[in-house]
């Protein structure tokens, strides 16, 4: 037998008489989505809206269709640009992890004393300007005043051009972000790590396990899910660079292009060209590469357990 289910139907004057009680509540919460509304939910909107345009701000729009999604697709100075993120997140992202990692574990395990003082000389380059800290690399790393070419006279060796070549650009590049990233993730695995209960490896050690062994078999997989944030937010974060490499070189990209990340590209089809519906475009391919990277990453860490 049939159960006929009589669905509720909504009763606008009694909701509007809701809204009307609670009307100073609702004008007391409606700055925050207003705001919302017009920086965080118009923008892209608008974005996806003019990618299937042809518009240079001067212009009426013209509409492409998906002319500027297929234009990618053999547009070679886009791929370069994210072949270099893929290789600086192979270069800086994966030794960043490993080294945050094992300096997390040594300072939870051994390094009790001064604990603070590691973690602010750690944590500091992370909330310093990136501005600055291209500026002061940029410094470093000159050909003629730069402290490492100095250093590398004392000791009769050639000076490198390291802002002229794109090899070498490419390594001022990665140094920088190890040295301005290790201590944000190094803090976040600490933290994981003290949440760690030491009756495992009191347990462990009764069962004659050493202190690798422990690491590999117990830490390793108990803050899984914290070394997955770091892996995802490190990932995007490579993707999405923009500030440090422009502001290493003077052109945009760095010689031959060595220094071009997709969002300086997106920078220079809307600002440089005034493409902007291709420039739209590219951003909504790097947003749908940047959401494959993470569920790869989700996926690996997730089948690995």
């Amino acid at each position: 037998m049939a159960v006929v289910t009589k669905t509720k139907r909504t009763d606008w004057p009694e909701l509007w008489h809701e809204v009307k009680r609670n009307r100073w509540a609702y004008l007391f919460i409606a700055p925050f989505f207003i705001i919302f509304a017009v920086f965080g939910l118009f923008p892209p909107l608008y974005g996806f809206f003019i990618s299937f345009f042809k518009w240079d701000l001067l212009t009426p729009m013209s509409y492409v269709g998906l002319s500027n999604y297929v234009r990618i697709f053999s547009d070679n100075l886009f791929w370069l640009s994210v072949l270099n993120v893929i290789l600086f997140t192979i270069a800086e992202a994966v030794p960043e992890i490993v080294i945050a990692l094992t300096a997390a574990y040594l300072l939870d395990t051994y390094i009790r004393r001064l604990r603070s003082t590691y973690l602010a000389a750690f944590f500091s380059p992370s909330v310093t300007s990136s501005v600055a800290v291209s500026l002061v690399f940029g410094a470093f790393f000159g050909i003629h005043y730069g402290i490492v070419n100095a250093v590398l006279r004392l000791v009769n060796l050639e000076p490198v051009r390291w802002m002229e070549q794109p090899t070498p650009m490419k390594v001022v590049l990665v140094v920088l972000l190890l040295w301005r990233w290790l201590g944000w993730d190094m803090v976040i695995f600490l933290a994981g790590l003290q949440t760690i209960s030491h009756e495992y490896y009191e347990a462990a050690l009764v069962d004659g396990a050493n202190r690798f062994q422990i690491f590999i078999r117990i830490t390793v997989p108990l803050i899984r899910s914290v070394m997955l944030y770091v892996v995802i937010t490190a990932t995007i974060g490579t993707l999405q660079l923009f500030a440090e490499p422009r502001l290493l070189s003077n052109e945009l990209g760095g010689r031959a292009n060595s220094l071009l990340t997709p969002v300086m590209y997106i920078y220079q089809m809307g600002f440089g060209y005034f493409r902007f519906g291709y420039a739209s475009a590219i951003a909504y391919v790097l947003f749908i590469l940047i959401l494959g990277a993470s569920i790869l990453n989700l996926r690996f860490l997730r089948q690995s357990e």
